[in-house]
């Protein structure tokens, strides 16, 4: 089995979308509560890549996973300051494909033109697998916001999970 890590384009909108439509539909993992169109992720992805990076993990040919940054704020200080996504398929967890994801995405961002200083994860509770995918990339907790979304008629939680990536200056 091969697996790469590369940039995303928009060509992998509908793979992406089969990967994150799933949680859309089935979990509160995603708050949104409709599906994304293929046309969506391909102006998202668009976006995105204009200024951070995109990328996907393909196995044998097929989009296991994919993992974003995108501008944390809009306020000019918070400009080296990002956050990250990292989504797999739903059959593929535990098998080291976020590591390599959220690794290579880390890698990137320190390569950007625009220093990045600090990458900031959110992440809806409970949800053991991405805490682990966060600890395990040297991200450390530093926030809890308790019933900060509802869906399936629940209040969720979200944690927040930051790594500095330069010493600060």
């Amino acid at each position: 089995m091969q697996t790469i890590i590369r940039p995303a384009s928009i060509a992998d909108a509908e793979a992406i979308c089969h990967i994150y439509n799933h949680y859309v539909l089935n979990t509160s993992i995603s708050f949104e509560s409709d599906v994304v169109s293929t046309q969506e992720m391909a102006q998202r992805i668009t976006e995105v890549t204009a200024t951070y990076s995109w990328l996907v993990c393909v196995q044998d040919e097929r989009i296991v996973g994919y993992a974003y940054a995108s501008k944390w704020r809009v306020r000019a200080a918070y400009q080296h300051a990002v956050e990250s996504s990292v989504y797999l398929a739903h059959d593929v967890g535990g098998k080291g494909f976020g590591s390599l994801l959220y690794r290579a995405l880390i890698e990137e961002l320190k390569k950007l033109r625009l220093p990045i200083h600090t990458v900031i994860g959110g992440v809806a509770l409970p949800n053991a697998g991405s805490v682990a995918l966060h600890e395990k990339c040297g991200f450390e907790k530093v926030a809890h916001f308790r019933e900060v979304g509802k869906k399936f008629g629940k209040w969720i939680d979200v944690g927040y999970w930051q790594l500095v990536l330069q010493p600060q200056s």
